[in-house]
């Protein structure tokens, strides 16, 4: 006979590039009892995921809701909803994540047209425009505002003109930037946005926030053929979330208990001070790396606060340093996807992670293991420290 024990998950601290350690408080909510999916109380809880999603993203759009999936989910279903068969998209691809919404442009039977820029670098307007001019009539292009496998922050000036000029729809990823960059949807003129819960929002994953423009619903519910998924259907889905009376699946009800209340928790510590205080431990964490002597991938003005990448120095072993930094100190990050693999570590500050004590233990604990692996090493406890003098 066998004895079955109860999973006691080892104690991590999450500095990959997600997901990122949940809020105690969302962890409680997690524990409430379920109500079926059209009780009153439900309502009134999507009605305040709503409103505080909107908040987030930055956004009046009435179509603003959390899609039953994680990030994929919501890549998946803003590029889906929009593109046929024959349709152009153009997609910018400067790290993993522009690569996979190429891939689902030409599942789609759209024409895809890329524009490629190196692992490091951001998409700009014109390269944008310059695609726009060639693919005349293009239905929409994409970027993705947080390249999770680079580190790339990537600046939105401009491109609400050039979807404006062009009369096309502007699609953007923030899977690694809400709740911890501004996204501002309605101020840079973007049609679909959508992100992850398990990042920033320090939720657990499974849940895929989506927004989308009058307009970009309009595109949906107007296309020739029926979505060929009727999960990612979003005009069906908004349907059942706006209305409260159709029925499109069974929704993950402890998982929008979880979403509420880590809305709630961005409410409270305000978008600004929530910015600001990702900012200021990603200066301490660089002040800290590059005084140990190591280098950044991402030039500083695009370099993103949320996930941050370090160039592995030659001769140290990747995955050696991973896994002592796990093994010895309880502390996950990423290493380097695609053409950046063996060659960066990826540090997530996301969210609860996104925190003086996150900085200064890892730092620590590079300072101890990076000589033991063949790199001597500076101090970054005391770089760390002036940044945060400084405030």
């Amino acid at each position: 006979m066998t004895t079955s024990t109860t999973f006691h998950p080892p104690a991590r601290l999450l500095l990959g590039p997600g997901p990122s350690n949940v809020e105690d408080r969302v962890l409680r909510a997690m524990s409430a009892q379920m109500v079926g999916y059209f009780d009153p109380s439900l309502v009134e809880v999507k009605s305040e995921i709503t409103r505080l999603l909107r908040l987030a993203f930055g956004t009046l759009n009435a179509a603003t809701f959390p899609l039953s999936g994680t990030g994929m989910a919501g890549m998946e279903a803003a590029l889906i909803n929009l593109l046929e068969a024959g349709d152009r998209a153009i997609i910018g691809v400067n790290g993993a994540f522009g690569d996979r919404m190429a891939q689902i442009v030409e599942r789609c039977g759209a024409t895809l047209i890329r524009i490629d820029a190196e692992w490091g670098r951001p998409i700009f307007p014109e390269q944008i425009e310059a695609a726009l001019k060639k693919a005349s009539g293009a239905k929409l292009f994409a970027v993705v505002h947080a390249e999770t496998s680079t580190g790339v922050l990537q600046p939105l000036e401009g491109f609400r003109q050039v979807a404006e000029r062009y009369q096309t729809t502007f699609v953007l990823d923030a899977v690694t930037s809400l709740a911890g960059h501004p996204v501002e949807v309605d101020r840079h003129g973007v049609d679909v946005c959508y992100s992850g819960t398990q990042k920033a929002l320090s939720a657990p994953p499974g849940m895929a926030p989506i927004t989308l423009s009058a307009r970009a619903m309009e595109l949906a519910r107007g296309r020739k053929r029926k979505l060929q998924s009727f999960y990612f259907d979003v005009p069906l889905f908004a349907e059942y979330w706006e209305t409260h009376q159709a029925y499109h699946h069974t929704p993950p009800i402890t998982f929008y208990y979880a979403l509420l209340e880590a809305l709630r928790i961005v409410e409270e510590e305000g978008l600004e001070a929530r910015f600001a205080r990702h900012r200021l431990n990603h200066l301490a964490l660089v002040a800290g790396l590059e005084a140990l002597g190591l280098q950044m991938h991402v030039e500083a003005p695009y370099r993103l606060a949320t996930l941050n990448t370090v160039k592995i120095p030659a001769d140290v072993d990747d995955a050696k340093v991973r896994g002592r930094l796990l093994r010895e100190f309880g502390i996950e990050i990423g290493g380097g996807l695609g053409v950046l693999k063996g060659k960066v570590w990826r540090i997530g500050l996301m969210g609860v992670n996104s925190r003086p004590n996150s900085v200064l233990l890892l730092l620590a604990a590079l300072e101890r293991i990076l000589p033991n692996e063949g790199f001597s090493c500076g101090s970054g406890i005391a770089a760390a420290n002036a940044v945060y003098a400084q405030g």
